[in-house]
């Protein structure tokens, strides 16, 4: 099984978007079964699911604050992990023992800056961390470019010794999907093109063999192919 989880202590960072979003682009554009397991009290990714159409791809959802990590089956292929806030010491540990990369969103002001260096520096204490068990990369999120803050954030992002990966913006499209139970991948194309646009490089990067540690083999997903493409796949790996 492969695990993703998006993770900040300080509540409010945009977790449950950036989970959502991502388990919404792997059902989107992979085969393949997908699971959301909720830690949050709020449940605010469960609510998501529960507003989720019944004709885009199915997403299995769990009850993670209720239930534990305990209540996945074994065949889900793809587990997207959203965590509670403020989640430090024995929580944080227990935490990142459920998944291999971390995504870590920190927003554009000087307390989320400053929350998110003692943050990571939390992440880098841990037993996992340190042995490179786990891979991380942080992404800006919820950027309005036009903005100073901006780049302050920028420079403070570009300053860790992890992956710097990309910046979404400050957009109506995150409100719009998540009110239909949608990612942005799933919004019409004249709707969701510049926000898929900024995305694209995280997906590249959760895709890569560098967002998995290399103590981890992990058997790839399917990305959604015509059946004559798969046949001739088949064939050219015999």
């Amino acid at each position: 099984m492969r695990t993703i989880m998006v993770l900040n202590a300080k509540g409010g960072c945009g977790k449950s978007t950036l989970s959502t979003n991502i388990a919404g682009y792997f059902a989107h554009a992979w085969e393949g079964r997908f699971g959301l397991i909720d830690f949050d009290p709020q449940r605010s990714a469960l609510d998501w699911l529960k507003r989720r159409p019944g004709h885009l791809p199915y997403i299995a959802g769990f009850d993670g604050y209720s239930n534990g990590i305990a209540s996945v089956p074994a065949d889900i292929e793809l587990l997207v992990i959203d965590p509670p806030a403020r989640c430090h010491g024995n929580e944080l540990e227990r935490m990142v023992s459920y998944a291999e990369t971390f995504i870590v969103p920190i927003q554009p002001s000087p307390i989320d800056i400053g929350a998110a260096s003692k943050f990571i520096q939390e992440l880098h204490d841990l037993h996992r961390v340190q042995n490179k068990e786990v891979k991380i990369a942080v992404v800006g999120n919820r950027v309005r470019e036009n903005l100073k803050i901006w780049g302050d954030l920028e420079r403070f992002l570009n300053s860790l010794k992890i992956p710097f990966v990309t910046h979404l913006r400050d957009a109506q499209n995150y409100i719009r999907a998540y009110s239909r139970g949608m990612g942005v991948h799933e919004l019409p194309p004249y709707l969701g093109r510049d926000d898929v646009a900024q995305w694209e490089p995280l997906v590249k990067w959760l895709e890569s063999k560098q967002s998995v540690p290399k103590q981890r083999k992990v058997v790839p997903l399917q990305a959604e192919m015509h059946p004559v493409e798969a046949a001739a796949a088949e064939l050219a790996n015999l």
